[in-house]
């Protein structure tokens, strides 16, 4: 099945969306697309299961599956109050967050194809689920946070730092072989990746 490119824009995918902005000009063979902050806040709020990482009390590392929201600049992701997560994140307040970006639409069905990823670390912040702090936000979390688990949850609030660094985001299914035209890394707050 072949695919029409433009001349004038490519055909950049991110998952199931296409990158708006993404100029012929930014990518030429061997170099990374030219992404934004923006294009990455963009792909992680269509995203929804995370990995986030966090060190025990005792310095051990753990991960584990998360489904999160993203709301403004931050993350959240709901646990109950009394789980390991809420418990070991609390204790040092630094997570990293790796987001699988799903890749190949219909042709991931048949060929193996690995997802993209976009990794961060930063600041998290344990929240008891009905926190004041928490309230104006109760409507954009309910998916995450129906009424009955209000009083049973903890609200991870998760504040990305420093760069995103991605991994075949807004690039080739082609590209994604090679590591330097794949990887990325971008300003949380703003900016155009390093490449």
């Amino acid at each position: 099945m072949a695919t029409k490119i433009d001349d004038e824009r490519l055909n950049v995918r991110i998952g199931d969306a296409a990158v708006p902005g993404a100029v012929a000009g930014d990518q030429d063979e061997g170099s990374a697309l030219v992404l934004t902050s923006e294009q990455v806040w963009q792909a992680l709020a269509k995203a929804s299961f995370a990995v986030l990482s966090y060190v025990t009390p005792r310095g051990e590392p753990r991960s584990s599956g998360v489904v999160y929201k993203t709301v403004g600049r931050h993350l959240y992701v709901v646990v109950a109050a009394e789980s390991w997560k809420a418990k070991h994140v609390v204790a040092s307040g630094r997570v990293a967050v790796t987001v699988p970006v799903r890749r190949g639409g219909i042709l991931s069905l048949v060929v193996p194809i690995p997802p993209a990823t976009i990794s961060l670390h930063g600041t998290a912040i344990v929240h008891v689920a009905d926190s004041p702090r928490l309230h104006p936000l109760l409507e954009e979390l309910k998916s995450l946070l129906p009424p009955d688990r209000r009083a049973s949850g903890s609200v991870i609030e998760i504040v990305p730092e420093g760069t995103f660094v991605t991994y075949g985001v807004g690039v080739s299914l082609m590209n994604m072989r090679d590591p330097a035209a794949a990887g990325g890394r971008v300003s949380v707050t703003q900016g155009r990746s390093t490449g």
